[in-house]
């Protein structure tokens, strides 16, 4: 018997088109079919969604990480949120495990969009009642919200995955100051020392590290670098160099998005001290890596949260910035 299954009269579940396994699990473990989505395309190549059961007086969950390609994906989930608002559903949940947009947090450029800000008033205008995310690039873009919105961490399974390994002689890395209170809840949880990088960022794919110099990290043989992200990979390279050359043998990545976009895992491929990369499909997984990848499911993570919400219980041990002691 499932024990997280909820009410399948008063539910329906959908996708989008960019991680419908993920979407497929997280219905399994609540017990609910994934309802069909039809998608089609106009010759004008116009998008035209179809959900293919009825949503009225109904809660309705849409699944849609904003993986590449963003644009279509965020259109995508926008015109199913349009749907159940207009069908007649009673509430909206937009299931986002990956909120591509939380990069663009702020004004830093003249005649600029704060995207994340955004997009975060186009999901309500569509119809979301409610947003359920993972782990935001930039823990101020929670409050770009209007909505009850839930940002939860795959932080507890990360270091599970770690507490049966011999860590000794292991250190956390942050990669900069804004993710040093994230990677110093998860070193604690290892009973690890942790340090912050220094990082200025000279453009998307470059960025300068400093701050990880002298004895602070040279009795230290593995680093655990731990962070929100891979992208392009540009920061975790020029950690891991910095690592490198202070004598750090054994280095592990650690990510909640593996997003590895362009040649990201070529350019962390030419570091063979890197051993293993850790991160979590709220993207879809690489197809290939020289590197060994370990992927971690959030499916439990989202099924226990939407069970709680929809049974009325606290999801606050789940969320990312803090911890709440249960009962």
């Amino acid at each position: 018997m499932n024990t997280h299954a909820i009410d399948t009269q008063d539910v329906r579940f959908f996708c989008g088109q960019s991680h419908p396994a993920l979407a497929q699990g997280i219905a399994d473990y609540l017990g609910v079919p994934l309802e069909k989505t039809h998608f089609r395309r106009f010759s004008n190549d116009c998008m035209e969604v179809q959900l293919g059961a009825s949503v009225r007086s109904r809660t309705v969950f849409i699944v849609q990480s904003l993986v590449k390609p963003v644009s279509e994906n965020l259109m995508e989930l926008l015109i199913m949120l349009d749907i159940a608002h207009k069908a007649g559903a009673t509430n909206i949940h937009a299931i986002i495990p990956y909120y591509a947009y939380a990069r663009s947090d702020k004004k830093d450029a003249p005649r600029i969009s704060i995207t994340a800000r955004l997009v975060a008033d186009l999901l309500v205008t569509a119809g979301a009642t409610h947003v359920m995310t993972m782990t935001l690039h930039s823990p101020q873009v929670h409050g770009f919200f209007s909505v009850p919105t839930d940002v939860l961490t795959a932080r507890n399974e990360i270091a599970r995955y770690f507490l049966t390994r011999d860590l000794s002689k292991t250190v956390v890395i942050s990669p900069d100051a804004g993710h040093a209170k994230s990677a110093a809840r998860f070193a604690h949880m290892l009973e690890l020392p942790v340090l912050a990088a220094e990082k200025e960022r000279i453009s998307d794919s470059e960025v300068r590290i400093s701050g990880l110099f002298g004895e602070q990290i040279r009795h230290y043989q593995r680093a655990l670098v731990y962070d929100d992200e891979i992208s392009t990979g540009g920061s975790t390279v020029g950690i891991c160099q910095e690592l490198v050359k202070n004598g750090v043998r054994e280095i592990i990545p650690i990510c909640t998005h593996g997003v590895f976009s362009g040649k990201s895992l070529e350019h962390l491929g030419k570091i063979p001290e890197i051993v293993e990369i850790v991160t979590t499909d709220t993207v879809p997984a690489p197809r290939h890596s020289s590197i060994p990848i370990t992927t971690l499911t959030v499916i439990p993570i989202f099924g226990e949260a939407i069970w709680r919400n929809q049974t009325r219980q606290s999801i606050g041990g789940l969320f990312s910035y803090w911890k709440e002691t249960e009962s």
